[in-house]
């Protein structure tokens, strides 16, 4: 993480004091694909709707990659935006270098505490107090399908286990489609793996190594068979996976060019955007041996400190509206997550949404409930992008052998 001189902060506050004008809110995201695109449009009229003007920043990338890059030379430069997407880890990180607003009178007066289950409370906070606001909960593990393609290649049905799952892929690949359409990204090589890893391992191992990144996981057999699953799913992709966006992926399986692709629920934001229906149009299921296990991503948006009182009375409507209902419900519906707030009602949510929701609940109480490394949820950025890069050179060299990539990515663990 970058460190603030006392000065720069100084800059800073003041620069934050003479741009920020009142009643505008100026947000900083990376929702830039069809369904995400329709959620941010929610929220701008909300915040239209209170008089309040709506600068949109939006910078491409689905990782957040981009973003991030680009707010931390706003920061530096001490031209922040109001409000940026940022999460897990992350928010510790700005909230440490003094930058970030104290949303408690909001959060109070919303009652946050007791509409935010704890474990994701605690991350919206820094030393107790609110920095954050969480819009919703991602499940990352699933794997999407087109029942067409499986019908097609004689697949029966989505695969409980990685045994399953490659019997059906050579089905799809031996009838002339894509068998496993993936995206040449780091993030979503990444997203595959720790699905991988979750399912070849459990949750306690995943916890053991892609959360505490201890030593004996990373180099264990269990780690090893993981491995040796994530490059068996690559000789399963086609040739021109490099380079490719996420939601140009899950267009392939939209389109019935390819039978599954890994990818947490945001796909189903751009399935849904399309007018297609689950159940009919495409299939949802948690990625092989993760039945019982949920990896979560949790959306959140980051305030940063304003002087204005006009632009403070702006951002709190803003955070007050990150999480009241009417938001709550749009906003997931459109992007194919579940509202992170409690006891919403899930009536109008489709059966994946649904059983995303009681899997969420139960795995909380089972143990099982981890946060996906990622999507920046687990470990600190620098730890969780060394380890990112060292699964990507695994997965685009085939001459990088197992034992290799195994003291790789213990090494990056311990990138501080």
């Amino acid at each position: 993480m970058f460190k603030i001189s006392s000065l720069t902060a100084a800059v800073l506050l003041a620069t934050i004091a003479v741009s920020a004008q009142a009643g505008e809110v100026e947000v900083l995201h990376y929702w830039t694909s069809g369904g995400e695109a329709r959620s941010v449009a929610e929220l701008k009229k909300i915040m239209q709707a209170k008089s309040h003007v709506w600068k949109d920043f939006a910078v491409a990338g689905g990782g957040g990659d981009n973003a991030a890059t680009v707010l931390k030379s706003r920061v530096v430069s001490g031209n922040p935006p109001a409000a940026a997407q940022i999460k897990g880890p992350a928010i510790q990180e700005w909230a440490a270098e003094g930058v970030l607003a104290n949303l408690d009178t909001t959060a109070k007066a919303e009652k946050w505490d007791s509409l935010l289950p704890k474990a994701v409370a605690d991350v919206m906070k820094y030393k107790g107090n609110y920095v954050a606001a969480p819009v919703n909960v991602h499940r990352v593990n699933w794997v999407w399908a087109n029942p067409e393609v499986l019908k097609k290649a004689g697949v029966a049905g989505l695969p409980k286990n990685y045994d399953e799952f490659f019997a059906a892929a050579d089905k799809i690949k031996a009838a002339g489609l894509i068998a496993v359409a993936h995206g040449g990204q780091n993030w979503q090589d990444f997203t595959t793996f720790e699905s991988v890893v979750l399912g070849v391992g459990g949750a306690r191992f995943y916890n053991d190594a892609l959360v505490k990144l201890d030593a004996r996981a990373l180099g264990s057999d269990t780690m090893k068979k993981s491995l040796e699953t994530f490059r068996r799913i690559k000789g399963y992709t086609d040739a021109a996976s490099a380079g490719r966006d996420w939601n140009l992926t899950t267009a392939l399986v939209m389109q019935g060019k390819a039978g599954f692709q890994f990818m947490g629920d945001w796909a189903k934001g751009e399935f849904l955007a399309a007018g297609k229906v689950p159940g009919k149009d495409f299939l949802c299921a948690a990625a092989p041996g993760t039945a019982n296990a949920f990896t979560f991503n949790v959306d959140s948006f980051a305030m940063f400190k304003l002087k204005s009182a006009d632009a403070q009375k702006a951002q709190g409507d803003l955070a007050a509206a990150i999480m009241g209902p009417e938001f709550q419900e749009v906003f997931n519906l459109n992007k194919g997550s579940i509202p992170v707030r409690l006891n919403m009602k899930m009536d109008k949510f489709d059966d994946c949404a649904k059983t995303s929701a009681k899997d969420f609940v139960d795995a909380a109480k089972t143990g099982s409930l981890v946060p996906s490394i990622a999507h920046g949820m687990a470990v600190s950025p620098a730890a969780e992008g060394a380890i990112k890069d060292a699964v990507s050179q695994f997965w685009n060299n085939d001459k990088i052998s197992v034992a290799d990539a195994m003291k790789t990515i213990a090494s990056a663990a311990a990138t501080k």
